[in-house]
């Protein structure tokens, strides 16, 4: 698989690995068309590194977008959806600025049955991955 130009998997200090941007991104900006695996519902599948498209249609990122951390103040958003042949797609777009360095994020915003404790160490977290929308418990 090809390297995605402008990101480099590193070791980061938000967790395990990470990506950075090695040049500079625009507000607005395509940083990565992600490539990926659909799972299904009924299918044996490891949720790490997948994007819920629906409760039924996952999409397992096998590039360097896999590394991408969560943060409560993300740099980037993912836009995904279904294409005409009802294959999941992704993209990560900059949220605003990046600069050459700087580590790349995105909200996970995890459903409440799966969220996780976090660490991301920005000034508003959250203290939990969840979506915003949902009540915490």
């Amino acid at each position: 698989m090809p390297l995605l130009p402008g990101l480099r998997v590193i070791r980061s200090p938000l967790h395990g690995y990470g990506v950075v941007a090695t040049r500079d991104f625009a507000e607005g900006d395509l940083l990565a068309d992600i490539e990926g695996v659909a799972w299904r519902l009924g299918e044996d599948w490891d949720d790490r590194y997948t994007l819920r498209i629906s409760d039924a249609l996952w999409f397992d990122m096998v590039d360097q977008t896999r590394w991408i951390n969560h943060s409560c103040e993300a740099n980037s958003e993912v836009d995904l959806g279904v294409d005409a042949h009802g294959e999941p797609w992704a993209k990560v777009y900059a949220w605003r600025d990046i600069k050459a360095g700087e580590e790349i994020t995105f909200d996970y915003e995890f459903a409440p049955e799966v969220a996780e404790p976090c660490f991301c160490r920005a000034p508003a977290c959250k203290g939990v991955i969840m979506r915003q929308d949902e009540p915490t418990a």
